[in-house]
């Protein structure tokens, strides 16, 4: 469901887009231009509250003061990665949840992962984000946030984001497709939609829905096993959805769009990481135009999977690459600063747990 008030009823002035800001505005009195003015304070110049507004007058600064909330959160938690640099952001919202975000640089520019939900409900084995459950969706609002603030802090322009942090981006569908539009908006940012994807688990009738949205974003598909018994013992939505549905909607994506898919695999030892399984994996996809994106698995205390082998990673790219699949190994970003989806959140709210 969208949502465009905040958690006090007031209108989420940086969910909106501009027509929908030229009518609330004009419920105010306003002259229509005064939209563009508050859209580029708030997507091109990164405003943090109305009073960094200028152009606008102090009557209407004080009426949007009044009416309305500009979402703008504040950093719970930073930490740096020794390694290579990665940033990992914990943001703190309004209504006292918190949320993380990354920040990573590679050659072809600086990329953002984002988060979608606070908490999630999907239930992955191997990722922290759904130990707590699902608490909320965020607003398209929260999600550019944590670009902007990023922007902000780094000094550094985003080239890329990625929605593949805490939560099932398709499970917040309405607020993820806003903020995919508001994110590329020649207005704002502007960042291309070829440089944006999200990550499902595989939601079958919104990953259809998605096809048919008119963007150029590129899905990821988590996948994490050839086969539907190994993935529903990894990924309880595979009960619901299996393999054939999920890919053939993905084929659907491909094929409406134009845009090639990319295949994550979780890489854990001794559950999915053999050489059949290698196999099976390029039987499985082999016709659909995709990438696979190899991950070892990030260890979280709570759970007993085990990260594959370097041995092991690298014979499964090989038999994937002999078998005409596309396939890289995910660079290990911010492992030492807890760089897998939830790792600091958890810790956060486990720290502000009384004793």
């Amino acid at each position: 469901m969208l949502d465009l008030v905040d958690c006090s009823g007031k209108q989420d002035l940086k969910s909106m887009t501009e027509e929908e800001l030229k009518a609330f505005l004009a419920g105010l009195g306003e002259k229509p231009f005064r939209a563009r003015q508050l859209y580029q304070w708030m997507h091109e110049k990164l405003a943090g509250s109305f009073e960094e507004m200028s152009s606008l007058s102090k009557e209407l600064r004080g009426s949007l003061e009044e009416k309305a909330s500009l979402t703008s959160l504040k950093v719970a938690g930073e930490r740096v990665s020794a390694i290579d640099g990665t940033r990992k952001y914990l943001f703190a919202l309004e209504d006292g949840n918190v949320i993380e975000s990354v920040w990573m640089q590679y050659h072809h520019g600086n990329s953002v992962c984002i988060s979608s939900q606070v908490g999630c409900r999907m239930g992955c084995r191997f990722c922290a984000s759904t130990l707590e459950g699902l608490e909320r969706n965020l607003r398209a609002s929260e999600m550019l946030d944590q670009v902007y603030m990023i922007q902000k802090l780094t000094g550094e322009r985003v080239s890329n984001v990625v929605v593949m942090g805490s939560g099932e981006p398709m499970d917040n569908y309405d607020n993820v497709v806003r903020f995919l539009r508001l994110i590329s908006s020649k207005e704002g940012l502007n960042i291309s939609q070829r440089n944006l994807t999200v990550s499902t688990c595989g939601l079958v009738p919104q990953i259809r829905r998605f096809a048919k949205e008119g963007l150029q974003v590129t899905l990821a598909l988590s996948l994490h096993a050839p086969n539907d018994q190994v993935r529903r013992g990894l990924m309880p939505i595979a009960n619901r959805y299996g393999l054939k549905e999920v890919l053939e909607a993905c084929r659907y994506y491909y094929e409406t769009t134009g845009r090639r898919l990319t295949f994550e695999y979780s890489l854990v030892r001794g559950v999915n990481d053999n050489e059949n399984e290698a196999r099976a994996l390029a039987r499985l996809i082999g016709g659909y135009h995709g990438h696979v994106n190899l991950i070892p698995v990030n260890p979280i205390k709570e759970r007993d999977f085990v990260e594959s082998t370097h041995k092991a990673v690298q014979d499964f790219k090989n038999l994937l690459e002999k078998s005409g699949i596309n396939v890289t190994i995910r660079r290990e970003m911010g492992r030492d600063i807890g760089g897998a989806c939830g790792q600091l959140r958890k810790s956060y709210l486990e720290q502000q747990e009384p004793t």
